[in-house]
């Protein structure tokens, strides 16, 4: 094992024992920090098999977060992240969402889908022609953030990179397959927060198609050498801004044609 290895091993087995103590979210910096987002990505995937090891289960999908502009100027980057979602954090609507579960739960606002057929590194690069026929099932969802009680004013992608894009879970909506009439740099769609009026928003909040965010993915995972199989779910990015719910919130997001998904917070 290389040097640089070593450092990487480390840093996982060091942000691995954080998330199990639920210590706050502190950045990576000094000689430990990786020198580039590859290098951060192995962090995550030497985190992600910790975890798999410890019991959160294999892999199900993956989320794309940071897909707005405007996110990526705040957190000074270019591009969107990833991060994994693991099989025992996948929850389906209606659902209820315990606040003791995380140290700081955030919710966020999306289109998931469902791959019907896989992306192979061999077929890269991918384009929106190639999502569109690959997608099996649209659902609105919500991603759980798990921030671990993070310092907005100081975000650093590298380390959220490096803590699996702080990806706590998902609630997953109907899968519905009778989408492709459905325009989705355009859909309208809405939140609803208890009894407050909806709020409108629209599905090409994220990356002016949701399906871009998946084709960002498919390319960057053959990048990788990886494939993205049938079955995989994709969250897109969020079409609204972050919230961080109290017990006793109820929060609806509806996607027009593709129908609802709820989450009570307890």
């Amino acid at each position: 094992m290389t040097e640089s290895h070593e450092r990487e091993a480390a840093l996982a087995e060091r942000l691995f024992a954080e998330n199990v103590a639920r210590q706050t979210f502190r950045p990576i910096r000094g000689p430990e920090r990786p020198a580039s987002l590859e290098g951060g990505y192995r962090v995550q995937a030497l985190v992600n098999r910790r975890h798999t090891d410890a019991g959160r289960g294999a892999p199900a999908g993956y989320k794309v977060g940071l897909t707005s502009r405007a996110i990526q100027e705040m957190c000074n980057t270019d591009q969107p992240v990833s991060g994994v979602v693991f099989s025992s954090t996948v929850r389906r609507s209606p659902a209820r969402v315990a606040l003791a579960d995380f140290v700081h739960l955030g919710i966020e606002f999306e289109l998931a889908v469902e791959l019907g057929s896989a992306f192979r590194p061999g077929d890269a690069p991918f384009t929106l022609e190639d999502a569109r026929a690959r997608v099996a099932a649209c659902m609105p969802a919500f991603e759980l953030v798990e921030d671990r009680g993070a310092d907005y004013a100081d975000l650093d992608v590298l380390s959220c990179i490096m803590d699996n894009g702080w990806c706590g879970g998902i609630v997953l909506g109907e899968r519905r397959t009778d989408w492709q009439a459905l325009d989705l740099a355009a859909t309208p769609a809405s939140l609803t927060l208890n009894d407050g009026p909806p709020e409108p928003a629209v599905t090409g909040a994220a990356m002016g198609n949701p399906l871009n965010s998946l084709v960002w993915l498919a390319n960057q995972r053959a990048a990788m050498g990886e494939a993205l199989e049938a079955g995989t779910v994709v969250m897109t990015g969020s079409t609204l801004a972050t919230r961080f719910p109290r017990a006793g919130d109820r929060f609806v997001y509806e996607i027009e044609g593709l129908g609802a998904a709820e989450a009570a917070i307890v």
